[in-house]
């Protein structure tokens, strides 16, 4: 019988490995509630003998319960791996084979109904190459926030031709947090419009708000594009991507 699509979704690790993290959790967690059962490879975690993950079902193939493999996030009901080393294999193997990178996760994760890719903007950029997903990018605070998120757009659009969403998480919802952040997604935009030639999906979040994180839970798994049984091709480059190749024209 023909087997189903997997769903996969992409959001991008910033520098501080504590932002966006524990939004992430509980994104997925509203997932999960609304009936799609969630796997997250969490490229900034390294897989070991003691914390087994991706790297380890490369190459001996699914478990049967994925619960064996480490995890080291505060929800029992999700399915996290460790696969940053993982990640890395597939991305130098397909470069070299010249192959759709993500093809082999497919028959390991096919049970589940959304795959999550939790990694750096480098990593997801060599990932990505064959897939409609739009990867999500959390922006930290103030001009350092929008610098590293600028950098994220910059090398997924380089390598992929795939625009992002960026989302600017609010801690507290003072009116001047509020406005910082405004003002930061303005400026992000600004430079992505004059360096990138493409505009940017923004939005802003409430970490205390359940409906603004169910917002973007919907967001993302509309954003999500699949991993297929068939041989996938490349993408044509989005407006974003042409815009940036044409600029780089122009500045030589």
């Amino acid at each position: 019988m023909p087997q189903a699509d997997l769903r996969l979704a992409a959001v991008a690790s910033d520098a501080n490995p504590g932002t966006g993290l524990e939004p992430l959790w509980q994104v997925c967690a509203i997932l999960q509630r609304l009936g799609y059962p969630v796997v997250v490879l969490d490229g900034t975690a390294q897989e070991t003998d003691e914390s087994p993950g991706l790297i380890h079902l490369l190459r001996d193939g699914p478990l049967r319960d994925t619960a064996a493999l480490g995890s080291r996030v505060p929800v029992s009901s999700l399915a996290v791996v460790p696969a940053g080393k993982g990640l890395d294999v597939l991305g130098r193997q397909a470069v070299a084979a010249g192959l759709a990178p993500l093809a082999d996760l497919l028959p390991l994760f096919r049970r589940y109904g959304l795959l999550v890719l939790h990694a750096p903007a480098t990593t997801l950029a060599s990932l990505l190459t064959h897939t409609a997903t739009v990867p999500l990018v959390i922006m930290g605070q103030g001009a350092a926030g929008v610098l590293s998120s600028y950098t994220s757009l910059k090398q997924i659009a380089v390598h992929t031709g795939l625009p992002c969403m960026v989302a600017a998480l609010l801690r507290g919802g003072s009116e001047a947090e509020r406005k910082a952040a405004r003002a930061s997604l303005q400026t992000l935009q600004k430079c992505a419009s004059r360096h990138l030639g493409g505009p940017v999906r923004t939005t802003t979040i409430s970490t205390q708000s359940p409906q603004d994180l169910q917002r973007l839970a919907l967001q993302l798994l509309e954003n999500a594009g699949t991993i297929q049984d068939e041989p996938l091709v490349a993408l044509r480059p989005c407006g974003i991507m042409r815009g940036l190749s044409a600029h780089l024209a122009r500045s030589h």
